[in-house]
């Protein structure tokens, strides 16, 4: 029988561990729980071990990062199938077992994304997810269920299981042997957009991403770094034009990165407008650290790279100009 091990990256999260780990223990007991801490300096330790200790403790020796927290963690973790969760999670009676089921009955999914749901507003969609993830041609990531700061009350519209494009980091299920074939996250990028990345990588190489709503699960979303931190800003802006270096067709990688930076000025500006002068400046400061890293990730690109990896041309154009705030009216 395969085996599945749920594996939560905590830094500096006590309070989210004594809050949100009873949830994972209770409704987890076909998988073996672990923990990866990124060296916290607050009580997480200590916590785990007083009050989990039915929970494996992996110890990091320092702040990696979602993207090298994880692969340097599971590195140590052998089960068949892994899910990656976060820390400010809370998980529901049976949400493991329809998991199982697609992974065991389809043999060419590798990814599968759960419906994931507002901790704080249950009947709403949250925003890091949702009920599956896409991008268009331009590389922005949008949602079944959010589409930039538009989120959908969950009304049962996206009650199905469908192949996606990439899945959420906040509840991130893949095969062992996938992700090790992947090399994992992409270390570079630290935080933010690395899930999005690895489920492109794994698309070029013809694996499938999938959404079962037969899983359910609750997240606050932003507990770690929030929505307003412009380093949020930075790394989202950095790692988008690192994945598309990547990933894109070699016949359009240089078109399309132009047309990126085109539309991050235009970001800035807003932003300049609104006032947000730290936002802008970090725009400017992940622009540098994309040149600065783009020779050693043009070097990471892979063939092939697939021509239909996006779902719309420009998501951009259909919210901001002809009002497309809804996955199911797109089109």
């Amino acid at each position: 029988m395969k085996k599945i091990a749920v594996v939560i990256l905590n830094w500096n999260g006590a309070k989210l561990l004594e809050q949100f780990l009873p949830s994972v223990i209770e409704h987890s007991d076909v998988a073996t729980i672990y923990v990866v801490d990124n060296a916290s300096t607050d009580s997480s330790i200590e916590v785990l071990k007083t009050k989990f200790p039915s929970v494996n403790i992996i110890q990091n020796d320092g702040n990696y990062g979602f993207a090298k927290g994880y692969n340097v963690a599971l590195q140590q973790v052998e089960e068949d199938y892994y899910a990656l969760v976060n820390s400010d999670v809370e998980v529901t009676e049976g949400w493991l077992s329809p998991i199982l089921t697609v992974f065991d009955k389809e043999l060419n999914v590798s990814i599968i994304q759960p419906k994931i749901l507002d901790y704080k507003n249950k009947e709403y969609f949250e925003y890091a997810g949702a009920a599956g993830g896409f991008i268009d041609q331009y590389g922005y990531p949008f949602c079944r269920g959010r589409i930039f700061d538009t989120i959908e009350k969950d009304n049962g519209q996206y009650d199905d299981e469908t192949e996606i494009f990439w899945a959420s980091g906040a509840c991130f299920f893949i095969r062992k042997e996938i992700y090790r074939k992947l090399n994992g996250f992409d270390c570079d990028f630290f935080a933010h957009q690395e899930e999005i990345d690895l489920c492109w990588r794994a698309f070029n190489m013809g694996y499938k991403a999938k959404y079962t709503s037969k899983s359910v699960i609750y997240h606050i979303g932003g507990a770690t770094l929030k929505e307003s931190n412009p380093k949020k800003t930075f790394l989202n802006f950095r790692n988008s034009l690192l994945m598309l270096t990547k990933n894109l067709p070699k016949h359009k990688l240089a078109s399309i990165i132009f047309v990126r930076l085109l539309l991050d000025g235009l970001a800035g500006i807003q932003f300049l407008f609104k006032g947000k002068f730290n936002h802008f400046w970090v725009i400017i400061k992940a622009h540098f650290h994309y040149y600065h890293l783009i020779n050693k990730t043009l070097k990471k690109r892979k063939a092939p790279q697939s021509e239909n990896y996006y779902y719309i041309k420009s998501i951009v154009y259909k919210y901001f100009v002809k009002n497309g705030t809804i996955f199911e009216k797109l089109f």
